[in-house]
């Protein structure tokens, strides 16, 4: 069974091959796929803002939403159990979603290749691996 390749990506919204549902977040993986929450998992956003100096002392705020503590090795173990060989991350079109260490080392010892990439590279990445008929699996968030 192949995986299926992602037919669209826009802020927000995300189509696969063969399923009419659009998804904001979703994981694939050979034969299907499903709206990913990973809010599920206990990540959150965190709005985290910080000074910055620009010319003669004048000040602005620089705000960034930080969704922490990120992908979990609980967010991948569906697509994990699929077989998968490789498995590709998409953080976001800013990437704002956090992929700590561990969820990395996790995949690595269940003998699963892993590629962390912002999500229009992960998806490009992830579609060309489907063409090369890689066992692939992908969780892709298609926001901040």
């Amino acid at each position: 069974m192949s995986s299926p390749e992602i037919a669209s990506l826009s802020w927000g919204q995300m189509m696969v091959k063969g399923c009419s549902t659009a998804y904001k977040d979703c994981k694939v993986w050979p034969g299907g796929s499903r709206t990913w929450d990973w809010r599920e998992t206990g990540t959150n956003i965190l709005c985290r803002t910080q000074e910055a100096g620009i010319t003669i002392g004048m000040f602005f705020s620089l705000r960034s939403n930080l969704h922490s503590p990120g992908v979990q090795p609980a967010d991948l173990e569906e697509v994990v159990k699929k077989g998968v060989k490789t498995l590709v991350i998409g953080r976001g079109m800013s990437e704002a979603l956090q992929v700590p260490a561990s969820t990395v080392d996790y995949l690595k010892k269940n003998g699963i290749d892993v590629l962390v990439l912002q999500t229009e590279k992960a998806v490009k990445e992830y579609n060309a691996l489907v063409a090369q008929g890689v066992k692939v699996g992908g969780v892709f968030h298609s926001t901040c």
